[in-house]
């Protein structure tokens, strides 16, 4: 007679799986030893983490300074269209990673309304010069900072341009080394400013980025200064220099004010 409970304790018996060990000894091993069972899934695996990567490193759109990875700056460059210039030093770079190729310019357009563009563009500071001052904060403006910012607007406003990254500064504010093509060529923003006498190279005690160009900057400065270009055409009595214009007008506001 077959009782009812061990029918079912049987049927259970059959059913319930076996352990490891017999999973494993009853796998068809052969099946992995072909290459043509397991190569596709691999490139397909390899391909996709690949693309992710080369997505995450090159072609995504960084909107804005805080979006920039620490490990970017001095090994990466950013490239991208100029929306404003806001000084004769300054500007905001909308970033395009890729270029054309990325259909930037054919596929996908930049905007152009300021508030489209809120939020959406990297302030970048062209390392290495500094430029008359325009007037800021109830500043006065100092001679030939509306000639600085006029050539610059001139030279790269609304053109794409590839700024060599370094560091971020006390304003966030990138500081970077821009190029931009003129005529199929290659300039250096920075260096272009200091050959016409519309910077000088910059001045600091410390934290002076130059990009290996120092150098290259100084040679320039000196041979705009004996030619007297721009900023050099006056008395050298009377010359001020930007830093110089920003020590004394940020001395003169401490003394004037009251006192709590």
């Amino acid at each position: 007679m077959v009782w009812p409970f061990r029918s079912r304790a049987g049927k259970d018996d059959e059913d319930r799986p076996g352990s490891w060990t017999d999973s494993l000894n009853r796998t068809d091993w052969q099946h992995y030893e072909d290459p043509r069972n397991w190569v596709p899934t691999l490139l397909v695996t390899a391909t996709a983490l690949a693309s992710l990567q080369i997505y995450r490193s090159y072609l995504r759109r960084i909107p804005g300074v805080n979006h920039i990875q620490p490990s970017f700056f001095r090994r990466r460059s950013l490239f991208g269209q100029v929306t404003s210039v806001g000084d004769g030093d300054n500007f905001h770079l909308f970033h395009t990673p890729g270029g054309r190729l990325a259909g930037w310019g054919w596929l996908r357009s930049v905007p152009v309304k300021k508030t489209q563009l809120k939020s959406k563009t990297i302030p970048i500071r062209i390392a290495g010069i500094d430029a008359p001052e325009g007037p800021h904060f109830g500043r006065p403006a100092q001679p030939y900072s509306t000639d600085a910012l006029a050539w610059l607007s001139n030279y790269i406003l609304g053109r794409r341009v590839r700024a060599r990254i370094y560091k971020r500064d006390q304003y966030d504010r990138v500081v970077a080394t821009v190029f931009v093509r003129r005529f199929l060529i290659r300039r250096d923003v920075g260096l272009e400013m200091l050959k016409i006498g519309l910077a000088t190279t910059y001045e600091a005690k410390s934290g002076v980025e130059f990009g290996g160009l120092e150098e290259k900057y100084r040679a320039a400065e000196a041979d705009a200064k004996a030619k007297k270009r721009g900023i050099w055409g006056g008395k050298p009595k009377l010359f001020e220099s930007p830093r110089d214009y920003k020590s004394r007008m940020s001395l003169g506001e401490s003394q004037n004010k009251p006192k709590s």
